[in-house]
């Protein structure tokens, strides 16, 4: 894409599922579940090696858990999006 993104996909012919896209900046975000309904599940950000999670169905994700990269913090999130 002119964006730089990669967005990489799975699955049998007219069943493709997005599983990953990776961003110019290096970030990387997983999806997971069926064609037409993925869902973000985790981001991995580049310019500080931390991680983030997040649950929901597709379009009504939000951060669960965010893991630092020093590996002793982690955040946890409550709540609605």
């Amino acid at each position: 894409l002119q964006s730089g993104q990669v967005k990489h996909f799975e699955g049998e012919r007219g069943a493709e599922r997005m599983v990953r896209t990776v961003f110019a900046n290096g970030n990387v975000k997983y999806y997971k579940g069926e064609q037409g309904a993925e869902r973000l599940v985790r981001m991995e950000l580049a310019d500080d090696g931390g991680v983030e999670h997040y649950e929901g169905e597709s379009g009504a994700e939000r951060l669960s858990r965010a893991e630092f990269a020093n590996g002793e913090e982690v955040q946890y999130y409550e709540g609605e999006r």
